[in-house]
Parts: structure tokens; sequence; C-alpha cells
């Protein structure tokens, strides 16, 4: 009987070569590929560097400064009306006129209250010189020292009424309280005021006060006396500067603010009462700032950053030098200042920064330097016409 031979042995083997052989194309393919990569990777230009422009940190003289807005307010203003009700007979007054003190603005119909006036001041004059004849008569003792006191009591009684009826007749007529600059006037000759309806505004324009709120932290670095400037929407070409005049003595409960006053000339009247103005004062004494424009830091929720310039390390395969790059770096950043801001920490003075095309870079970053076009960097800057 012939013998059976197992072939599961050698079946097993062809398997396990196939397997090894299988393995063996794919690491070969996968290796082909990875050297293909490589070899694109290598091959690939590097990136142009960034156009960017730079700017280095210095320090400057700086003055310390509080802001605020505030609104201006007349150092005297009134809407001026009239005590009591009558029948108007004449207007001294355009729109917008400037006044002086004392001046006689509007006029009421006050012929009845004169014609009394007049018969007062007779009869007033006749008691005159009846006390003066009883006087004569008295020191001569042709009258008693009762008809002499009746007399001086009857005269005094007169100028009495002539001083009440005056005060009448000057309530006809609307006088300016104070020297200033009128506002528009509807009231015509023939119109009937009530008594209390106001006829017209009348402000003194120079000097002027700007009102405005700080919070109470601050009080300590304010005093009266202090330097303060101002800008307003209206002259944006324009500064105008005053001084701190005074300081409430009390904090607002509500909003823990404490009101603040200043002075400020307006000799050409170019300012209003009403007016919304930036405040600026300054606290303190002026001292070292390290600065950059504002356009060189990059806000973000998480911290301030700047880019720094790194210089150039190392050369290319051609043996040209490679282009400088750039590192982001946390800074500290204080006050504002017109288009400049301070830097309290995170660079040093002399660090080169970018200043403009921030938004392309990251870390290492190659750059192109190019400065013909600065930002702005002006502590007081004004509009530029084109």
């Amino acid at each position: 009987m012939p013998t059976r031979v197992d072939k599961k042995p050698s079946t097993t083997k062809r398997m396990i070569w196939m397997i090894v052989g299988v393995l063996l194309l794919i690491a070969l393919i996968a290796g082909i590929k990875v050297l293909l990569v490589m070899h694109m990777i290598h091959s690939m230009p590097k990136p142009a560097p960034f156009t960017v422009s730079t700017t280095t940190a210095r320090e400057q003289p700086w003055q310390p400064a509080l802001s605020a807005v505030g609104t201006l307010r007349a150092a005297n203003g009134a809407d001026l009306a009239m005590d009591v009700a009558g029948l108007v007979t004449g207007v001294n007054l355009k729109s917008g006129q400037d006044v002086k003190q004392g001046q006689v603005l509007l006029q009421l119909r006050d012929g009845d209250d004169v014609a009394q006036l007049q018969q007062l001041e007779a009869a007033a004059q006749l008691s005159q010189l009846t006390f003066e004849r009883a006087r004569k008569q008295l020191a001569a003792q042709a009258i008693s020292k009762a008809d002499y006191d009746t007399a001086a009591a009857d005269l005094k009684g007169r100028q009495a009424a002539v001083a009440q009826q005056k005060v009448v007749v000057a309530k006809k007529q609307l006088r300016a309280p104070f020297a200033g600059r009128a506002g528009i006037i509807t009231t015509s000759p023939g119109d009937y005021l009530s008594a209390g309806t106001a006829v017209v505004t009348l402000q003194q324009l120079d000097p002027l006060f700007v009102d405005f709120y700080v919070p109470q932290s601050e009080l300590g670095r304010l005093q009266v006396g202090q330097a303060v400037n101002l800008k307003l929407d209206a002259y944006a070409d324009r500064g105008f500067t005053g001084k701190l005049s005074a300081i409430s003595p009390k904090v607002d409960l509500g909003t823990r603010n404490v009101q603040v006053e200043a002075t400020v000339p307006n000799h050409d009247k170019a300012l209003t009462p009403g007016m919304f103005a930036k405040v600026s004062v300054d606290v303190g004494n002026e001292q070292p700032r390290l600065t950059l424009p504002q356009a060189a830091i990059v806000y973000n929720p998480y911290g301030d950053t700047v880019y720094v310039v790194q210089p150039s390390k190392g050369k290319d395969d051609k043996g040209q030098p490679l282009p400088p790059t750039v590192k982001q770096t946390f800074v500290t950043v204080g006050e504002t200042r017109g288009d400049q801001v301070a830097i309290l920490k995170g660079i040093e003075p002399g660090t080169v920064v970018v200043t403009s095309g921030q938004i392309k870079l990251k870390n290492d970053a190659p750059i192109a330097i190019d400065n013909r076009v600065k930002p702005a960097d002006s502590a007081h800057p004004a509009p530029q016409e084109h």
C-alpha cells in the first residue's frame, strides 16, 4: 500500500513568502512616494519675503494726561423773560447780536405807568418844598416840632411812592443783565407777552466753562490750575487750552465720579455753550516713555503683541544672505497720545518692530523692509489736506 506524503508544510511556506513579498512591495511603493514627496519639497521654491515697514522703539518725553469728555457752558447764561405781562412796543435787538450790560432789549407799553410816575414825582417835589419851608420855620420857632415831623414824613412817603413807581416802569423794559451774545428772537412789536414768557437767550461767550467727570480714583492727580487741552469735532485742525478752575467737593454716589470744571478763553467767540469736547488734563511731571506708533500694535483678546524684526542668519544655497525674520512678542501698552502709544513692558529701546503688514506674518516669517511710506507717529496729529 503506497505511503501518503503530507504537502501542508510546503503550502504554508509559499503563503509566508507571498505575504513577505507583498509587504516588501508595499514598502517599496511607500518608500518611492516618500522620496518623491521629499524631492518635491526640496525642489519647491522658498516663499518670497513679505514686504513690511518698520520703526525703532525709542524713548520720548511724555506728559501724563487724564482724558475725559465734557460739555461747554457759558460763564453767564440765561433765558430772559418779562416780569409782567404787556404789549410789545419796541424790540431793540437783532438775532445773534452782541449786547452790553444794561442795554434795553425789549419795551412793553408803559404810557400809563410813566404818567403816574410823573404825577408822583410832582407831588414829591411839592412835598420837598413844604419840608424845606417847615425846616426854616422850625429854626425860627414859627411852627411846632410836630408840624415839622409831619412834613418830613410826608416827604419820605412821597419819595417812596416815586421809587416804587420807577420799579413798575422798569419792569416794562427787558435789559441785558450782563454783556454777551443774544440768541434767536422771534418777538415783534404788537405781540402780547405773558409774564414769565422766555423772550431770548443771552450767553456770555468769553470765557467759557467746560464741565466733565473723572473717576474718584483719579482725584488725587487733579489740582486747580493744571493745564487743560480741548479738541472739538467742529474744529478738527485746532486745539484749545484752558485751566482747571474747580473740583467738586462731593463724589456722585451713583457713578462714583467727581465733577470738574475748567475755564477756557474764547476771545474769538469760536466756541459755543453746549458743544461736546474731548478733554485732556496734564497731570504730574513730564517723564520719558518708550513709544511706538499705534499701527505697530496688534490688539488681541489674549494680549497685545508686536512683531520684532530678527536679523538675518546664515546664507542660502547661492551664498546670498537670508532675509530677516520676525518674532511675535507680547507687550503691555499704556496711555495713548495722538498717533503714539506708550509701551510699559515687553521690548527695550532700540528694538525694531513691524508697523504695517502684520496680518500676513507669523513667527519666523521672512520679510523685506520697505520704509518709503511710514505710518503716522505724531504726538499731536493734525488733519492733512489732499
